[in-house]
């Protein structure tokens, strides 16, 4: 019986907290609709492969499917045209010769290029092949009937089809053919991890003072909103900065991954990550009572954050969603370190990002500021 009594208050207690009704049964529907937008908007990416001096019949046969070809007739290099334009690879053509540039920030357009290179020299030989035995099945009616007529007299268009022979060599701008998917991922998990720690772990520090009571001796001091919130800034701020440090070094270092750029970019950009998603947490927790409830904040919060990061491609989604991953901090944050990491893009290209995440730092330390004033009681 007091077993009994012990599930009826858990019970009521769960029944009066509306809050986490809400999250426990509504949040996962949020996920689950948030995910079949994101999966089945568009389930057909393509790659854009520029070519250049190729012959007509390889390039009409060439599926259209997956590769979106752009003919280009300027001299510039293969490298050159895909940093200006972003071409997945360039395809260039010298007698029989293939080269083949692929950029290969991306390994699954890489894939599609090279699986569709190859299904189409497939196709073509099977065309020549068909074309082949269809002539010899014409010589051989014409020696049926025409018996002792030397074969050298049979016109020339029906001596046999040649089968194209391309031999195809690929270069990697970024990486190399050993690249893999991790190689993309472990950019944007660098961030996200950051993101995600410092969230969790201010918030629930932040949330620890308020309910232990220091927020409020603190608040009946004469010291001001403003300073409060610099001040836990600079304490959690401090551990934030040295859990970017450790996630970035042993991201890079154990998995040797290729650092085209400066790592200390890597370091600046994580850093703003981290000052982002501090004072987020600070934020978010004023709405919590409790840890649970600032984990149940998880779901809205960062979650969503991590299917707008790069791990979807964002021009692969529905068009109505896409504007969305311009208002979440951490798509800059995953574009401009998977940018540094794989293309070397140096501190002028990055420098929009610095300024749009501190910018949300910024607005999150406002309304922390803001917040604080339903905790001062003096």
């Amino acid at each position: 019986m007091r077993g009994l009594a012990v599930t009826k208050r858990i019970i009521l207690e769960m029944l009066r907290d509306k809050r986490t009704l809400v999250m426990m049964f509504i949040a996962p529907l949020f996920i689950l609709t948030l995910m079949n937008f994101l999966f089945t908007s568009s389930n057909n990416q393509k790659a854009t492969l520029a070519v250049h001096n190729v012959d007509s019949t390889l390039v009409k046969n060439l599926p259209s499917k997956h590769l979106k070809i752009k003919k280009i007739d300027n001299q510039k290099s293969a490298a050159t045209n895909i940093r200006e334009h972003d071409y997945a690879g360039v395809l260039t053509q010298s007698g029989s010769k293939l080269k083949l540039t692929l950029q290969n920030s991306d390994q699954g357009k890489s894939n599609l290029i090279l699986q569709g290179l190859k299904t189409t020299q497939v196709k073509l030989k099977m065309k020549a092949a068909g074309t082949t035995i269809k002539q010899q099945a014409q010589l051989l009616q014409q020696l049926q009937g025409q018996l002792g007529t030397a074969v050298n007299q049979v016109k020339p268009e029906m001596q046999p089809a040649q089968q194209p022979n391309y031999n195809l060599h690929t270069s990697y701008l970024y990486g190399s053919s050993k690249s893999t998917f991790f190689d993309t991922l472990l950019p944007i998990m660098i961030g996200f991890l950051v993101f995600f720690f410092v969230f969790l772990i201010s918030g629930v520090a932040f949330l620890g003072e308020r309910t232990s009571g220091t927020l409020s001796r603190v608040l009946a001091t004469p010291i001001r909103k403003q300073e409060i919130i610099v001040g836990y800034i600079g304490g959690y701020g401090l551990f934030a900065l040295l859990q970017a440090l450790l996630i970035v070094f042993f991201s890079i270092y154990a998995f040797k991954i290729q650092m085209l750029g400066s790592i200390a970019n890597v370091i600046l950009i994580s850093g703003l990550t981290a000052l982002v998603a501090l004072t987020l947490g600070l934020l978010i927790s004023t709405f919590a009572d409790s840890a649970f409830q600032m984990v149940q904040f998880i779901p809205l919060v960062v979650i969503p954050q991590i299917f707008f990061s790069g791990i979807i491609p964002i021009n692969q989604m529905a068009g109505w969603l896409q504007p969305f991953a311009k208002i979440m901090p951490l798509y800059y944050t995953a574009k401009s370190i998977t940018d540094v990491i794989q293309k070397g893009t140096g501190f002028m290209q990055i420098l929009p990002t610095i300024g749009i995440l501190l910018l949300f730092s910024i607005v999150f330390y406002t309304l922390n500021v803001l917040t604080l004033r339903k905790y001062r009681r003096v």
